[in-house]
């Protein structure tokens, strides 16, 4: 899979067209918003499109300009959010964050603002919908497809949360010496092709300060209650 915004030039059907989806992998379309405004980075707005959200990816499509489309797998997609806020933009859309393949973060200007687009270095895209109370319906299917499609990796990171730092571990309040961190900082991360995934082992070091001193009260009043 390519990560980040591509063109998105395949159509069918006659007008300006519908996206030609892989419906032989079981893509399937979900939403259809018209009057839809598409916003690349800090790149102008483009007007008088419609919006496709299929259970693998989002497209735009211009109704204008039929060699002109984009889309950006779910999968890319690192976050989704209903922004209203004119601070943020001056209108309400659904602002994303793209994950890319560069992770040169220095060119986002260059793509951003010369006249040149380079798609893959865009970060950020927002879609503008011409009637603004589409928004939360567009936000639910995105969350919807979103859970379609989960890191490849996700649960092999949730199988390894129970593992976590001594650092941690030592932070937590000395007299609660049952509690246990639900907030592990270490994590087994991914394997790089070099190193056995199953045999990684994190040692836990732990404060047997704490266990010597609660020994010795107990002998303490062990001999306390003899006397």
């Amino acid at each position: 899979m390519v990560l980040g915004l591509r063109n998105f030039p395949e159509r069918i059907g006659d007008g300006a067209g519908e996206p030609m989806l892989d419906t032989d992998n079981g893509e399937e379309l979900m939403h259809v918003q018209p009057g839809v405004d598409i916003v690349l980075a800090n790149r102008p707005r483009e007007s008088n499109g419609t919006l496709y959200i299929s259970t693998k990816q989002v497209i735009w499509l211009s109704n204008v300009d039929k060699a002109n489309g984009y889309a950006v797998d779910f999968l890319s997609l690192s976050l989704h959010a209903v922004s209203r806020d004119p601070e943020a933009y001056p209108v309400p859309c659904i602002y994303t964050q793209i994950e890319t393949e560069d992770e040169d973060q220095s060119s986002d200007s260059d793509s951003e603002c010369n006249d040149t687009l380079d798609l893959s270095k865009i970060r950020e895209m927002r879609l503008v919908p011409s009637d603004p109370s589409q928004l939360d319906t567009l936000f639910a299917i995105f969350c919807e497809c979103a859970e379609l499609n989960p890191e490849p990796h996700e649960e092999d990171e949730e199988e390894h949360n129970w593992i976590f730092s001594a650092d941690q571990m030592e932070g937590e309040e000395a007299d609660d010496e049952d509690y246990i961190s639900q907030n592990p900082t270490n994590l087994i991360g991914e394997a790089n092709g070099d190193h056995d995934l199953a045999r990684t082992v994190l040692e836990l070091q732990i404060n047997d300060q704490r266990f010597e001193d609660a020994e010795e009260m107990e002998e303490h009043e062990g001999d306390s209650r003899h006397h």
